[in-house]
């Protein structure tokens, strides 16, 4: 008895390893707002991570949060680093486009609470009078990463992050 369950336990294994190797190779999350303000005032929000705290939801995830900056004090060549408690983790950020009012181009690495290496999106479009916000992430979704997608919807996790973060722009643009 004890022999079959052993079996069906190493056959699921094989079906969700084997699944995971079928996944894609590279994920995107993207979430969009629409602010009603212009892209000239959103864009220093995004542009300068100093200002970051004003609407970041990874900003509140730790309050003592270590962080630094370096490089160009905002725009192209900024950077940011940050090491905090487990839901914080560890990486740096570095701003490697920065169209005026329109596109934001993020090289985001994480150390902990695992390493990545992905790409971070802001994009600015006048629309009616207002302007919509796009926020997208994607990079590569290594073997492991694949793995965990089936179980966790990375997606929904980081899209409501997301959601919260453009929410908080708004309000602090609309202001």
């Amino acid at each position: 008895m004890l022999k079959k369950i052993a079996l069906v336990i190493l056959a699921l294994v094989a079906i969700v390893l084997i699944y995971a190797a079928t996944r894609p190779d590279a994920f995107r999350v993207e979430r969009t707002a629409r602010i009603a303000a212009p892209a000239e005032k959103i864009f220093p929000l995004i542009n300068d991570f100093h200002r970051w705290g004003e609407w970041s939801p990874y900003e509140k995830l730790d309050p003592g949060m270590k962080r630094s900056f370096g490089g160009a004090p905002a725009g192209k060549g900024a950077t940011y680093a940050w090491e905090g408690n487990d839901k914080a983790g560890a990486g740096r950020m570095e701003i490697v486009e920065s169209a005026p009012s329109s596109k934001i181009a993020i090289k985001l690495d994480f150390t902990k609470p695992f390493e990545a290496r992905n790409m971070a999106e802001f994009t600015l479009q006048p629309q009616d009078g207002a302007t919509q916000v796009t926020w997208a992430m994607h990079g590569p979704s290594p073997y492991i990463a694949k793995v965990m997608g089936i179980f966790f919807n990375m997606d929904q996790m980081i899209g409501k992050d997301f959601e919260t973060g453009l929410a908080n722009l708004k309000t602090a643009s609309e202001k």
